[in-house]
């Protein structure tokens, strides 16, 4: 028992969920000693979705491993590809089956990762022989309390509206990602210039904060009321999780403003993205309210940034975008070089935004 109490210790210890994921795992193996142990969350579109492993541990193996954040879709397996984790994922109830492996036949069990009412991951242990009632029990106890902690790390962190993240977990996430930036401008090469100047990709990552406001949102709530302006906001929130990638981090600020941030290969790539979900937003037909617009504004983040500096190079960006006709896409960087904008001189400041 004292086993187990130090175990829900720990876990409840994190506030991080790759940490919290890593804990689990680690928890369930030495409880019930399976020869592998693996935390796997469906991700994409409805009826597209794939298998993101987000912590695995095999017997003997020190350190958990999981799959980079940034994966790209296609190389992860569709969730129809391992049929009893999909039905667990699909019914919410805890699946056990004889499966064939490279080592003989082996007992699959699959618990539900649930956070209320939805089912968001799948837990699947794999040994020798069947958990019996007592185990089952153990680890169904166990896997509520980490549920019950997921459920209010939600709570803190999401906005209750849309289910988007909310502007208080934003710091944490700019600060990880300024973390990768630095890491990948340290190792990546100097670029070269060819015959007309034009700089070669160095195959350095990009780190874009993006920054979107719901053009004449005023005019909604005044004329439609403000429950139709919280479905405006809700639908909005879902069009931008169809219109981004699954690792994309998406924000509620407040009001009518959202915010993204996210890493591609090259700068092109953000613009595309987020004239994407301009185009999804003014082709979609809302209820009631008929066609809206949005104007974005984004900028690429820069290692000396801090999420004041970043964030309000996108917000001069947004309003270059509304003052200059709405419903449009426009990266501070690409206006200050056509001189449309001034890039500010840099200061010195304890002073944070957020």
């Amino acid at each position: 028992m004292s086993q187990v109490v130090d175990h829900l210790a720990e876990l409840t210890g994190f506030r991080d969920r790759d940490v919290m994921d890593v804990t689990l795992v680690t928890a369930l193996r030495e409880l019930v000693q399976p020869a592998s142990v693996a935390i796997y969350r469906p991700v994409g579109d409805e009826g597209k979705q794939r298998w993101l492993t987000r912590a695995r541990l095999e017997e003997g193996q020190a350190v958990a491993t999981a799959d980079p954040v940034w994966a790209t879709f296609d190389s992860l397996p569709p969730v129809a590809s391992y049929p009893h984790r999909f039905e667990c994922l699909r019914t919410g109830q805890f699946v056990q089956a004889e499966v064939d492996t490279p080592e003989g036949k082996r007992w699959a069990h699959h618990f539900p990762v649930a956070a209320g009412r939805e089912v968001r991951g799948v837990i699947e242990l794999i040994r020798p022989q069947a958990l019996d009632v007592g185990e089952q029990r153990l680890l169904s106890n166990v896997l509520r309390i980490y549920h019950n902690f997921q459920g209010l790390l939600d709570y803190s962190e999401r906005d209750t509206l849309t289910g988007l993240l909310n502007r208080k977990s934003f710091d944490e996430s700019f600060l990880k990602a300024l973390g990768e930036l630095a890491a990948s401008t340290a190792h990546a090469p100097e670029p070269e210039l060819d015959g007309a100047d034009r700089r070669h990709s160095t195959g350095r990552l990009h780190h874009v904060l993006g920054v979107i406001d719901i053009d004449h949102f005023k005019s909604v709530n005044d004329g439609f009321g403000h429950l139709i302006g919280d479905e405006v906001l809700l639908l909005l929130s879902r069009l931008m999780g169809s219109s981004f990638r699954f690792h994309d981090l998406l924000y509620r600020f407040g009001g009518e403003e959202f915010v993204v941030l996210m890493r591609c290969d090259e700068n092109d790539h953000a613009g595309q993205a987020f004239e994407r979900l301009r185009h999804n937003t003014e082709s979609y037909a809302f209820p009631q309210v008929g066609r809206i617009t949005i104007s974005i504004g984004f900028t690429e983040m820069r290692p000396t940034d801090t999420p004041a500096s970043a964030f309000e190079r996108a917000d001069k960006a947004v309003y270059y975008a509304k003052s200059h006709g709405r419903n449009q896409v426009q990266n501070f960087e690409t206006l200050v070089g056509h001189g449309e904008l001034e890039e500010a001189a840099e200061k010195a400041s304890d002073v944070e935004l957020f």
